[in-house]
């Protein structure tokens, strides 16, 4: 099976593991199969998408992970992890599927998009021929599990006796291996004790890791809604959270507060804590603003919504940081927003980051790309450099300028805007700088600098709520 025409071939199961398949192979259920793999389970991976079986059947990982790359060679080697197009050869083989394809926002509003789901989960239904577990690791709304459960009781003989659990991902890109061997603990819903027995045993390899690591993995088992809601849950309050120091910091900046101050402050008291703090140009990715406005909408389809019209709130703020952050610049560049925004032409801005975070090569609604077409649009020469997302970037947001180092970017620069916290960014020296740029003025929309420090080499400093 080491392209997308081969089919698996059923492993010896030389152990009471269960074999696992993971239906669909995008960031999360390539993850998911390679660490799996590297715990010792027999894995297939599936998708539709051909030329994406045929990456990783080759070794090669199509988007940016640390240390990905070399667990797929390892775990292909070995002959534990296979992928494919096959799906009956997947129903064949596997005694748990997992449910990984996406949940992206719909066309037209803002409730989640569940039509991959769907064709997935019908897909594989008509397929099976024997007694399984078919578990959600999606991020859906509410109420989807029963909805999944339905599909398959339509399409799968009866008399298989499928079942369907959940069990959601708390994934963080650029640090996804570890979150899935070192979880910080493992949540699933089951329907019966045999589903609960199963579940129990796919976890037991992450459970072994942690003993010999002298760690401990709290597991919550509950009901098939909690387990959808846990998901959404976390990224609304973390959205929160975030948005919640950005509006302080515009409190900051009116009164001439700091909010890199503030921030330390609030967070030694352990109720609220530190993480999440950090003042910016807001919150992006493909999880956050997509589950946060889903579970809005997911609400409001139930009755409930008046409960969670403050989350419409916090993507509010969220949004305005992007408009907030461009007349900040203009703000540095001497060129205030009129009725109609700030004209900056003429302006050369050398703009660090296009990802929606360090550490990979994700754009989706990433606030530094959206800020930068902004920049764009008010006619300035955006030099756009990130170490990892050009490709992307470049793909999404083609009227910028963009170049492959960050001496390209800040030559002659009559601003910096260093937006996405990469370490190369990070670690800038302000002397050495100043002597590729035009005009030494810098946005620091990472809050990463010290002002003091800039200012002393000469530089016009602007940061978020200082």
């Amino acid at each position: 099976m080491g392209n997308a025409t081969q089919s698996p071939e059923t492993p010896q199961n030389t152990t009471t593991r269960p074999r696992i398949s993971f239906l669909g192979c995008g960031y999360l259920g390539a993850t998911y199969a390679i660490c799996f793999a590297e715990l010792g389970y027999e894995v297939v991976g599936y998708d539709v998408d051909e030329a994406k079986i045929e990456a990783f059947s080759a070794g090669t990982v199509p988007f940016h992970e640390p240390g990905l790359p070399e667990l797929l060679k390892k775990n292909l080697d070995s002959g534990r992890l296979r992928f494919t197009t096959d799906v009956q050869a997947v129903a064949d083989f596997a005694d748990v599927h997992f449910i990984c394809v996406g949940t992206p926002q719909r066309p037209g509003d803002h409730g989640a998009d569940l039509s991959y789901i769907e064709a997935a989960v019908t897909e594989l239904s008509r397929h099976l021929n024997r007694k399984c577990l078919v578990v959600g690791k999606s991020t859906v709304p509410v109420g989807t599990a029963t909805w999944v459960q339905q599909i398959i009781d339509r399409h799968a003989p009866a008399e298989l006796g499928v079942e369907v659990g959940w069990s959601p991902e708390f994934l963080q890109e650029s640090n996804a291996m570890h979150d899935v061997l070192r979880p910080n603990r493992i949540v699933y819903a089951a329907q019966s004790e045999w589903a609960s027995k199963l579940l129990r045993d796919v976890h037991k390899g992450i459970l072994e890791l942690a003993a010999v690591e002298d760690r401990e993995v709290p597991i919550v088992e509950t009901d098939l809604s909690t387990a959808e809601l846990v998901k959404v849950a976390a990224n609304a309050y973390l959205s929160t959270k975030i948005s919640f120091i950005n509006a302080m910091a515009d409190l900051c900046e009116t009164t001439g507060g700091d909010i890199t101050d503030l921030a330390r402050a609030i967070g030694y008291d352990a109720r609220i804590g530190n993480k999440f703090l950090r003042a910016g140009i807001g919150f992006g990715g493909g999880c956050l603003p997509k589950d946060l406005r889903a579970l809005v909408t997911r609400a409001g389809e139930l009755g409930v919504g008046e409960s969670f019209r403050f989350l419409g709130e916090v993507d509010h703020i969220n949004s305005r940081r992007r408009v907030h952050t461009v007349r900040a610049i203009a703000e540095l560049v001497d060129r205030p927003s009129g009725p109609a925004g700030p004209n900056l032409e003429g302006v050369r801005v050398a703009y660090l980051g296009a990802t929606f975070k360090p550490d990979t090569d994700d754009i989706r609604d990433s606030p530094a790309l959206a800020i930068a077409r902004k920049l764009r649009q008010a006619r300035a020469e955006v030099v756009v450099y990130d170490p990892e997302g050009i490709d992307n970037a470049k793909a999404e947001a083609p009227e910028l300028t963009y170049v492959k180092t960050l001496a390209e970017a800040v030559a002659e620069a009559d601003a910096v805007c260093a937006m996405v916290p990469w370490e190369e960014f990070r670690t800038l020296d302000p002397e050495a700088l100043g002597q590729q740029v035009a005009q030494r003025r810098l946005l620091d929309g990472m809050n990463a600098y010290d002002p003091d420090e800039w200012r002393a080499h000469g530089w016009s400093y602007r940061g978020i709520g200082r």
